[in-house]
């Protein structure tokens, strides 16, 4: 058991405690409040960070971390160039991902992780489409939930994977990182596979994650089956017998219309949707996912913040990959939105997307995105500028805030 103690504990949503702590048993928290109130209940080690701030760890809702290594791939491939639309990206990625070695994305799943604690990252919704790396999510440093992705159009092809991953899932065991089913998206699923595939979600109690409405490309697609989702994605996987029939629909729409939103779905990124399509995620109580970076490096567009505020669908951040995006830092991604949208959310509502926000997301709010006697202790220690005032705390952290420590499960991670 151990007392960790900062000059400050913060809550994002709530008044910052001068001269807080948490008590931590067995990786969870059993108390939190000042550090004298501690003190005097529990009698046990004191770790004292003077000083710095002490806050949740961040959680990171959507990334790719086997794809960490993707801007070194591509210079071994020869493929060095940054696409600038959607489809052009979406080649690359097939191109570089084909032929990887086992070895490869272990060494790029580790590397993400460890970048993502370093940076502050506690939790994580992980995509995961090589399943052979399941094994090795267990000696990672991060907790979250591993959803484990499925892609395809061919029948027997649809019917081997989902078998795949049921077995993935009945196999799962451990506490830090817990399973979830990922459909890609809507053009990359068969309609009887994508419904399949969160019917089985629900067989096992487990939230869905999609990636939706991500590009211009995919509007076409839904419109009348054309454009070059079509032309050259479908052609490039040897999909050409599987090309719907124009549908007229935009993607939300679609996948209302088969049934498969509901409360245990979030979608990421939601760039092309509409205000009718705004209000069926909504009514349904879909979560959002936005990846602001990725967007702008893909060139795909903005989504309607200001629709989703309105509408008050739940949102939480997520880092994307290193294939789309610089860093996994949330809070690089949360500055880069600020800085971008100055008035369209406060830093404490930046901060609460950036924690309990993604914690909700990924239906681990009972486990994490805050510290709260129960939940698992993991943390973060920021240090501040000299310009550093209480009543702005939330302020002065998205302006200056630098991670000095972190903490999972009340162990001091060393980078």
């Amino acid at each position: 058991m151990k007392i960790i103690a900062a000059s400050y504990l913060y809550n994002p949503g709530y008044p910052a405690i001068k001269g807080g702590a948490v008590a931590v048993c067995d990786g969870r928290i059993v108390a939190v409040g000042t550090l004298d109130e501690i003190r005097a209940d529990y009698s046990c080690p004191i770790e004292e960070h003077a000083g710095l701030v002490l806050m949740p760890g961040m959680v990171n809702a959507h990334t790719h971390l086997e794809l960490t290594h993707f801007p070194s791939w591509k210079i071994r491939k020869g493929l060095d160039y940054n696409p600038r639309q959607y489809v052009d990206w979406i080649v690359q990625v097939i191109k570089i991902c084909r032929g990887l070695s086992h070895e490869e994305l272990l060494h790029s799943l580790d590397e993400g992780a460890r970048i993502s604690a370093a940076a502050g990252t506690t939790a994580v919704g992980d995509i995961l489409s090589n399943l052979t790396l399941l094994p090795e999510y267990r000696k990672l440093p991060v907790s979250g939930r591993i959803y484990l992705e499925a892609i395809g159009q061919d029948p027997l092809r649809c019917e081997g994977r989902k078998a795949e991953i049921a077995s993935a899932i009945k196999g799962f065991s451990g506490d830090m990182l817990l399973p979830g089913v990922s459909p890609h998206a809507p053009h990359t699923v068969s309609e009887k596979f994508m419904g399949e595939l969160v019917a089985m979600a629900g067989e096992f109690r487990l939230p869905a994650m999609i990636h939706l409405a991500e590009s211009v490309e995919e509007i076409s697609f839904w419109f009348d089956s054309s454009g070059r989702i079509a032309e050259e994605i479908y052609t490039m996987a040897g999909w050409e017998a599987f090309l719907p029939a124009p549908r007229r629909l935009t993607p939300v729409a679609y996948l209302d219309s088969i049934g498969v939103l509901n409360q245990m779905t979030t979608c990421v990124h939601a760039v092309h949707v509409t205000p009718v399509d705004v209000g069926i995620l909504r009514d349904r109580g879909v979560s959002l996912v936005i990846c602001p970076r990725s967007n702008d490096r893909l060139v795909v567009g903005t989504p309607p913040l200001m629709l989703f505020r309105a509408s008050r669908i739940p949102l939480a951040i997520g880092t994307d990959s290193l294939a789309s995006s610089d860093s996994l830092s949330v809070w690089d991604e949360i500055r880069f939105l600020h800085e971008h949208n100055p008035r369209m959310f406060t830093p404490e509502e930046l901060l609460l997307m950036a924690t309990i926000g993604g914690a909700k997301a990924l239906h681990l709010d009972d486990r994490t995105g805050t510290l709260e006697i129960g939940k698992r202790a993991d943390i973060q220690l920021l240090s501040h500028s000299s310009s550093f005032t209480v009543d702005n705390m939330a302020g002065c952290l998205l302006e200056s805030g630098k991670v000095e420590a972190v903490y999972l499960a009340g162990e001091a991670f060393a980078a």
